[in-house]
């Protein structure tokens, strides 16, 4: 396990930093910085964009850094972050839609519920979960979820907890842990991770933390909140059409015919085996490059040299992109400009998460040339405490303080990246998930995603503390033992 030490130096040390000041200053900097972006975040209600920019330039003017190299720190993190991993989030974004708009999500959804009894539906909601937010953002995998669970536990007379507790778990888990989402792909950015052995390893923290606070935990929230779902937001169908025709043009035909056109669009949806084999396309690709770095481990070797390609992020989800468009897109039925109206409308809403994580890189950056990092290794030399204890617990607080799990992730890293100089390619990796792990500690009233459920699943602020938020930091402790277990053996 890695620990503390004198001999660990910070990543960029051969860097001069841009200011001169003690660590006195530097931390309160810092705190200063962050607690302006806490501020105009949650009582401002100012975009994170723009919060994290302003905090910078603070972070910069209190640490005595000359304006205009705090302003060139910005720029470049903000340049580097988006360039590392901007064109991801797009494909990603790509990807969960196709997977939404054909109906592949939906085949998936109802595909497993018909195999699953009345007890086996927790397992079947968090199996769902997951598989469903791998490729697909976190508020997106909420809102397509959502109607299944109410459907679910109505039909079905469950507590409204004990069917949607799994669902929000799994969705949560792959949120904070699993690449291609923003976080951990910001995360493995900064601390130089490798992306194949962070997903590898986030599958197997992933799996044991989305049991217990998803199945697990859903017998005691079902006790603690035993509500039924609100009938103002229970659908009438598990799904919608896929070929959603305008209600004017249905209206003029006969109820039969109108009838046997909705039926005929829902039969168009894609396969369940296909869709699976397309969703986890690009994880076998990215699996198969880290596998084959760690058994062959030369880089001179054909296999390992093309797998690297292969492997490598980008064409992996370039390639899973690509082939969905012909597996689920033309599958569906969709027609060339069908899909490519598809794409088009699925960039768009990814402009906002672009430009955050964008903006958190250019506050990491600051933080980097500030010296910051380096302050912490000086500070903290002689602390017998885990890098990978030390890196959850700096997410964990910014997580409390600005409710956002993208903004702690970013945020932690550009202030743990130092620890990983020294780290093994696996412990890097374990250090990304330790600090996606503290991203999800206790959801409070400034997560817009709080908000969300509370909504949806028509609860109490109170009832929501107790369910929904004592989940996330279920999920945040049982992946932060799973981690440092796992730095023990590996």
């Amino acid at each position: 396990m890695t620990h503390l030490s004198v001999e660990m130096l910070a990543a960029d040390a051969t860097i001069e930093p841009i200011t001169s000041a003690g660590h006195a200053q530097l931390g309160i900097a810092v705190l200063a910085g962050i607690a302006v972006i806490v501020l105009l975040i949650t009582r401002f209600k100012l975009h994170a964009f723009l919060s994290l920019i302003i905090g910078s330039l603070v972070l910069g003017a209190v640490a005595g850094a000359p304006l205009d190299k705090a302003i060139a720190s910005f720029s470049t993190g903000l340049g580097t972050t988006v360039a590392g991993t901007g064109v991801l989030i797009a494909l990603g974004a790509v990807l969960g839609r196709l997977l939404a708009d054909s109906g592949g999500a939906d085949r998936i959804v109802d595909t497993i519920l018909a195999k699953a009894g009345g007890k086996a539906m927790p397992w079947a909601m968090v199996l769902i979960a997951g598989i469903i937010g791998l490729p697909i953002f976190f508020e997106v995998g909420i809102v397509l979820l959502i109607p299944v669970v109410l459907l679910v536990a109505k039909r079905g007379n469950f507590s409204l907890m004990r069917i949607g507790i799994p669902a929000l778990a799994g969705l949560s888990v792959m949120h904070g842990l699993i690449p291609p989402h923003p976080g951990p792909l910001a995360a493995i950015d900064a601390v130089h991770a490798n992306l194949g052995i962070t997903l590898a390893l986030g599958i197997v923290v992933a799996v044991p933390t989305a049991i217990v606070a998803g199945p697990l935990f859903s017998h005691y929230a079902a006790r603690w909140v035993d509500i039924r779902p609100p009938e103002t937001m229970v659908p009438e169908r598990t799904s919608d059409d896929v070929e959603k025709r305008p209600t004017d043009e249905l209206e003029k035909r006969p109820a039969d015919e109108a009838e046997k056109s909705t039926s005929d669009d829902l039969e168009k949806r894609p396969g369940f085996a296909i869709t699976v084999a397309t969703v986890l396309l690009p994880v076998a690709m990215m699996l198969a490059k880290a596998l084959t770095d760690i058994v062959i481990d030369n880089p001179e070797d054909a296999v390992q040299r093309a797998l690297d390609v292969i492997g490598s992020p980008l064409v992996a989800l370039l390639t899973a992109v690509l082939v969905a468009m012909f597996t689920l897109g033309r599958a569906a039925g969709f027609t060339r400009g069908r899909i490519a109206a598809t794409v088009e409308k699925s960039l768009a809403p990814i402009a906002g998460v672009l430009l955050i994580v964008g903006a958190g890189g250019g506050f990491k950056q600051t933080l980097v040339d500030a010296g910051v990092g380096q302050m912490i290794l000086d500070v903290s030399k002689g602390w017998h405490l885990s890098a990978l204890l030390l890196a959850w617990l700096i997410a964990v607080t910014i997580r409390l303080a600005t409710g956002s799990a993208t903004v702690a992730t970013i945020s932690a890293a550009g202030l743990a990246a130092p620890l990983a100089a020294d780290m093994s390619t696996t412990h890097g990796a374990l250090l990304v998930l330790a600090i996606g792990c503290g991203s999800l500690f206790f959801s409070h009233v400034n997560d817009a995603g709080f908000w969300m459920v509370k909504e949806y699943f028509g609860m109490s602020v109170g009832q929501t503390l107790k369910t929904w938020s004592v989940m996330e930091t279920l999920i945040s402790v049982v992946g932060i033992g799973c981690v440092m277990g796992l730095s023990v053996v590996v």
